[in-house]
């Protein structure tokens, strides 16, 4: 996936625990973990600025973009696309 989560850099550089950020933002450790692990396929809006605002940081210290595969998907996608609509 060409979106790279970086919850574990800012847990690193505020000193806090998963759990605790689970807490303090209001969602399941599981939940945080599928996106710390970049499991996650989407994240809302509301859960990004809570993140946001528990660990003092903007959504980009959060999300990064890196070229790769999925890139690639999407061109296939296109490629079908127009090639279904002929």
């Amino acid at each position: 996936m060409p979106i790279t989560v970086d919850i574990d850099v800012m847990l690193a550089k505020r000193k806090m625990s998963v759990g605790e950020l689970a807490d303090r933002v209001g969602i399941t450790p599981a939940n945080l973990a599928v996106l710390k692990n970049g499991r996650a396929k989407a994240v809302r809006f509301t859960t990004l600025a809570a993140l946001c605002e528990v660990l003092e940081c903007q959504p980009g210290d959060l999300l990064r973009w890196e070229a790769g595969d999925a890139t690639e998907n999407n061109e296939d996608t296109v490629d079908a696309v127009d090639a279904a609509n002929g």
